[in-house]
């Protein structure tokens, strides 16, 4: 049997995409090694604390606004099926996580095969054919992988299989009781692990060679979190701990049965320097599991080898079919946007879903009419860009678009920008793309520093020069940038005052129409 679409993974990707397709009553199953949904979450993170939000209480009574508070839940048309109402912790449990995605499975009528791993993956005359580990064979026309990021990333350190692995080691804290320890990686599960060991080991060094970002300068959320950087205090207050910037060059094990290490420091012009440790632990981030891909479909990899290379369609740059779904879709937006996380690619495999249907079903992208006055173009976007979730999370990846045709205009939401400049919408005389965006300096400005000049909130003359989040409009006459216009950034991001954002934005649009 042949069915249009195989997906690989049951984690909130798969069951995201799954949803959708059982709606619409499309042919699909869903191959998941485990015993149930989201089973890279009964393992990960180690230390079971989440660092997505889970923020129930936001004042709130319109649940679209409330996503932008929820990081966890998926989309769907339940309002019962909230994460929120499983746990209130700010940062919740990967346990309540893995029973929220159980009763999403149960609850949507999602078809998953579970206990069925993927080991080889071929495709022969435009179909796509998976061998799962008991020998069966599974064949689509379209197969979507949301499997992940699934394997371990090793870095190429000579002795680097002495180390113990952030994947298996015992996370007790107590086995490390006065023990040197030394962990490789700068991410936050490096970091998870230095705070979970803190109270117990007598010495932590946290090692890398790249600089150290913080997720609340940068607004990438990958970057270091707040809820894992107690370690920090402990190395700038001089309590036995350290960040080390530089990169390891070898392991070897000791008589003794410690390690000796051999460290580069990037930031010295010192020769290598020899290092002793007790104990040590990889954490250096997970990468892309391609070895079930033979040679008639082997995606193309991009970023180390870490992430498949996609378009603009999620789909494999070299392979016409294959199809990617939830952190792997991160490629797109690599240590920028939010596509590495729920919260971010809940939108993208909804985004996903409409392309497929577009491509394949003779389902256009979803649009209502409008009409063409620069008033109700206005007032149309003024509405949505202070209520999407979607444009809020996925900012500058995800956009609104507004075609001008004549008299008449229709307004489709929540479409890849990279989509729209591929030409996926297809021709249009007139067309405005609206998305929330940060100042390109944003990154390079402490928000905290009191000295620091910025734009005035409200303030609709420099709203071009704004760092923080605001909406941006872009006009595209017959597919070439014609115009810009920024909305001056709010506090509390409501961007309604008539006089500040509406009234310039239709003159914007007046004018950018003629």
């Amino acid at each position: 049997m042949v069915r249009d679409y195989l997906i690989i993974g049951a984690g909130p990707a798969g069951l995201q995409l799954a949803a959708s397709l059982e709606r619409d009553g499309r042919d699909y199953i869903v191959l998941e090694r485990g015993s149930g949904p989201g089973t890279f979450f009964t393992r990960y993170p180690r230390h079971r604390q989440l660092i997505s939000i889970n923020k129930v209480n936001t004042g709130y009574t319109d649940p679209e606004l409330s996503l932008r508070m929820d990081w966890n839940s998926l989309l769907g048309d339940d309002p019962q099926l909230l994460l929120g109402r499983y746990t209130e912790e700010y940062f919740p449990r990967a346990d309540d996580l893995v029973r929220y995605l159980t009763d999403f499975a149960d609850r949507t009528g999602v078809r998953v095969e579970y206990g069925t791993e993927a080991v080889r993956v071929s495709r022969a005359d435009d179909v796509f054919t998976v061998l799962d580990g008991t020998g069966r064979t599974w064949q689509a026309r379209r197969l979507v992988v949301a499997t992940g990021v699934s394997r371990l990333n090793v870095p190429p350190i000579p002795g680097i299989e002495l180390a113990e692995r952030y994947d298996d080691f015992d996370p007790d804290p107590a086995s490390f009781t006065g023990r040197r320890v030394l962990i490789i990686g700068k991410g936050n599960s490096a970091f998870e692990t230095a705070d979970a060991l803190m109270p117990k080991a007598a010495v932590i060094h946290v090692a890398g060679p790249h600089s150290l970002k913080m997720a609340w300068k940068t607004h990438f959320v990958g970057h270091l979190r707040a809820v894992n950087n107690n370690f920090l205090d402990s190395y700038q207050l001089k309590s036995q701990n350290a960040v080390l910037d530089g990169t390891v060059e070898s392991i070897e094990k000791r008589a003794d049965g410690g390690f000796r290490v051999m460290f580069r420091y990037a930031r010295t012009t010192e020769r290598l320097r020899e290092l002793h440790y007790d104990r040590i632990v990889l954490c250096a981030g997970f990468r892309f599991d391609a070895s079930v891909f033979d040679d008639t479909c082997r995606p193309a990899l991009v970023i180390d080898d870490r992430f498949p290379e996609q378009t603009s369609a999620y789909e494999s740059v070299n392979v016409p079919g294959l199809y990617f779904a939830g952190t792997l879709t991160q490629q797109r937006d690599f240590k920028k946007g939010t596509n590495g996380f729920i919260h971010g690619f809940r939108y993208g495999v909804r985004a996903l879903h409409r392309i497929l249907g577009a491509r394949h079903h003779g389902t256009p992208w979803p649009s209502r009419p409008l009409t063409a006055a620069p008033e109700a173009i206005a007032d149309a976007v003024v509405e949505r860009v202070n209520r999407s979730s979607g444009l809020w999370q996925q900012f500058a990846v995800l956009g609104d678009v507004v075609a001008v045709d004549g008299e008449g205009a229709v307004y489709q939401e929540e479409v890849p920008l990279d989509y729209i400049a591929d030409g996926g919408l297809g021709p249009a005389a007139h067309r405005f793309v609206v998305d929330l965006e940060y100042g390109p300096d944003h990154d390079h400005v402490d928000p905290f520093d009191a000295t620091v000049p910025r734009v005035t909130e409200n303030d609709a003359e420099h709203a071009m020069d704004s760092t923080y989040l605001h909406p941006v409009v872009r006009h595209y006459r017959d597919g070439v940038l014609a115009g810009t216009h920024h909305l001056a950034e709010n506090l509390e991001n409501d961007w309604n005052i008539p006089a500040v954002h509406q009234q310039p934005l239709t003159a914007f649009v007046k004018a950018c129409l003629g």
